[in-house]
C-alpha cells in the first residue's frame, strides 16, 4: 500500500493548521509503516490522500480516479470556518461551500477532524463514508522543557513573575482576536501575547488595526514563531487562551494540552466529546466570564487540569493516528469500483 500526500499552496497555508496537518501525516504514516509519497506526478501510489481545495487539487484529484485510484478528501475546512476569516470571506462563504462540496464528493472516502464537522459535512449532503480522525500531536515535541521556557522569557523580557497569556493562530476575526484585545486592556498587569501570521492585506481593516496599533501595550504581536520559542512558551506561558468562534478541530488546542499547560476556551460545538468543561479544560462564553477566569486561573485559584489534558493529547498521538488512517486506507482498498463516482468526474 502507497498513499500519494498532496498539499497545495504550501508557501500561503503551510503555517496554519492544515499545514502542520500534513507535517503530523507523514509522521502518523511513517509510524504505521505506510510507505507514501509527495510527488504529484507519481502513478506508482493506490491513494491519493489528498489535504487542500484550489485548482491543482481537483485536478490532481481528477487525474487519479481517470487512472482507477481511490480518493480519499481531507476535509480540513468548511463554510463554517471560512467565515469572518479573509477580506469578503462572508460574502465568498457560500460560493466556497458550494466548491467544497463539489470536490469532496469526488472522494471515495472522507477525513474530517472531529465528529463536529462530521456532521456538517453530512449536513451538507455528502453520502460518502466519513471519519473523524484527529489531526493528532506529536507529544515529545511539546513535552515541557526548562530549557526552552527560559528562552521564551528571555526573548520577550518578562521577569519569573510576569504573568503571561498566550494564543496562537491566524489574525482572524473567527480566532476570537478582537476578544483578545479587549480582554487585555482590562488587565494591563499581565502580558498577553499573539503567535501567529497571516498577509496583512489579506484579511479586513479593523483587524490590521488591531495588530498594527490599536492595542494596549500589553498586547504582543510577534508574528509566526516555531521551534524553541514556541515551545517553551506553551508551556512556560501561564495560561493558553483560545477564543475562537469556529474550528474543525484546533490543533493548537492539542499542542497546548501536550504541553501540559493550563487551558481555556470558547464553549463551542466542535469541543463535544473531547474536551469538556472542569475536567480537562474551563470554557467561557463572555468576556466577562473570560477575565474572571484568566484572573483565578494565572493566580492558581482553580484546580489544575493540566494532568488530564495531557492524558487527552496522549488519545491523540501521532502513533495513535498512525493506526486510525491505517484503518481507513485498508478499508478504501476493498472499496469497489463506483462508477458514479467516475463517470462525474471525467465528464
Amino acid at each position: 500500500m502507497k498513499i500519494l500526500l498532496y498539499f497545495e499552496g504550501q508557501n500561503v497555508i503551510g503555517k496554519s493548521g492544515i499545514g502542520r496537518a500534513l507535517s503530523h501525516q507523514k509522521r502518523a504514516l511513517a509510524s504505521a509503516g505506510i510507505e507514501y509519497t509527495l510527488d504529484p506526478s507519481a502513478t506508482d501510489y493506490d491513494i491519493l490522500h489528498i489535504n487542500t481545495y484550489g485548482l491543482k487539487s481537483y485536478h490532481l484529484a481528477r487525474k487519479a480516479k481517470k487512472m482507477g485510484k481511490k480518493v480519499i478528501y481531507h476535509a480540513h475546512s468548511t463554510e463554517e470556518d471560512f467565515r469572518n476569516s479573509f477580506v469578503g470571506s462572508n460574502q465568498l462563504a457560500p460560493l466556497v461551500k458550494k466548491w467544497l462540496v463539489g470536490l469532496y464528493g469526488m472522494a471515495d472516502h472522507l477525513i474530517t477532524p472531529t465528529p463536529y464537522s462530521k456532521k456538517l459535512l453530512r449536513n451538507y449532503g455528502l453520502k460518502q463514508p466519513i471519519a473523524a480522525i484527529s489531526n493528532g500531536i506529536d507529544l515529545k515535541k511539546y513535552y515541557p522543557d526548562e530549557y526552552k521556557e527560559a528562552a521564551f522569557r528571555k526573548h520577550f523580557h518578562l521577569s519569573e513573575t510576569q504573568k503571561v497569556v498566550i494564543c496562537v493562530g491566524l489574525f482572524f476575526e473567527r480566532k476570537g482576536i478582537i476578544d483578545f484585545v479587549e480582554i487585555a486592556k482590562k488587565m494591563p498587569e499581565y502580558t498577553f501575547i499573539w503567535f501567529g501570521a497571516v498577509p496583512m492585506f489579506s484579511i479586513p481593516a479593523n483587524i490590521r488595526l488591531i495588530v498594527n496599533k490599536n492595542h494596549p501595550a500589553n498586547v504582543l504581536f510577534p508574528g509566526y514563531i516555531n521551534g524553541d520559542l514556541i515551545e517553551g512558551a506553551y508551556s512556560g506561558a501561564d495560561l493558553f487562551f483560545f477564543p475562537s468562534y469556529e474550528e474543525t478541530e484546533g490543533i493548537v488546542v492539542l499542542e497546548a494540552l501536550a504541553s501540559q499547560q493550563q487551558v481555556l476556551l470558547r464553549n463551542i460545538p466542535v469541543y463535544q466529546g473531547w474536551m469538556q468543561d472542569q475536567q480537562n479544560c474551563y470554557m467561557g462564553n463572555t468576556n466577562q466570564e473570560f477575565e474572571e477566569l484568566i484572573r483565578q486561573l494565572v493566580n492558581h485559584r482553580l484546580p489544575n487540569l493540566t494532568l488530564a489534558g495531557f492524558k487527552t493529547a496522549q488519545a491523540k498521538s501521532i502513533t495513535e493516528i498512525g493506526q486510525e488512517l491505517k484503518t481507513v486506507y485498508q478499508a478504501v482498498l476493498q472499496l469497489p469500483y463506483d462508477h458514479q463516482i467516475y463517470s462525474k468526474v471525467t465528464k
